[in-house]
């Protein structure tokens, strides 16, 4: 026999909230955040659909409002590891080929550590940064990328314009390499922190590509001062051209 009683908000109601005792040895900020954890909704369906991480959703809420991760692109992953945001594209780009009469695309996922291999992706150790690894990237392609996507962020000084300098040159990098291997009509996308991007990027990014805008999807959590920069429409590395007014959404 069903019980029909409505479960209320008094003691007879479980609380489904998992709280984490903090342990003997360990701050009370790793507590919090594995308490977090445990209860974010994106980290427990990232672990019940196979992903590596809650970023995974990231992606795919920005390639679900942009539409550049299609059947035959090429993309370019810097900073890939844990690997999620390159699963997220290994699908979507088709790349191990599942997708019948759809064009078969390819993922570049490049890290400064080695990762557990992702099935459809190609991952290299590369410190991007380096002299000569726009030519070696394009080498591994056989050819130039369609997308080029960044999820970079240099490891948090507890310093706010410290940090802000270190993503801003992260972002800079990642354009110059844009620059070499994107095609035109590709598209950059890149984490971001505070207001967006630096005034002085937006600018530049305004002279490569037609459209430049600002964006915080749902699974990005709101306390994070995340956003992500997408760029679309590149015009081939032609600096001519009236520059785009960049929009918030």
């Amino acid at each position: 026999m069903s019980d029909s009683r409505k479960q209320g908000s008094g003691r007879g109601r479980r609380d489904l909230t998992v709280r984490v005792k903090t342990a003997k040895g360990r701050k009370l900020s790793s507590t919090l955040w594995l308490q977090r954890q445990l209860n974010d909704p994106y980290v427990q369906r990232a672990r019940a659909e196979g992903y590596r991480g809650r970023a995974a959703y990231k992606i795919t809420e920005i390639d679900d409002k942009f539409g550049f991760l299609k059947p035959g692109a090429r993309v370019v992953d810097l900073g890939h590891a844990p690997g999620g945001w390159s699963q997220v594209a290994v699908a979507r780009v088709n790349a191990l080929g599942e997708r019948a009469g759809k064009p078969r695309g390819r993922v570049l996922g490049i890290d400064l550590q080695e990762v557990e291999p992702i099935p459809g992706a190609e991952l290299h150790v590369l410190d991007f940064l380096e002299e000569g690894a726009d030519g070696q990237i394009r080498d591994w392609l056989g050819g130039q990328a369609d997308v080029v996507m960044s999820d970079m962020a240099a490891a948090a000084s507890g310093h706010p314009r410290t940090d802000h300098m270190r993503i801003t040159a992260l972002v800079e990098a990642a354009i110059d390499l844009c620059e070499d291997v994107l095609v035109p009509g590709g598209t950059f996308v890149a984490k971001v922190l505070g207001g967006g991007a630096d005034p002085s990027i937006v600018t530049r990014l305004n002279r490569l590509f037609a459209k430049v805008r600002h964006v915080k999807p749902p699974s990005s959590r709101s306390d994070s001062s995340e956003k992500f920069v997408v760029a679309t429409g590149f015009r081939g590395g032609a600096r001519a051209g009236e520059a785009t007014e960049e929009v918030d959404c």
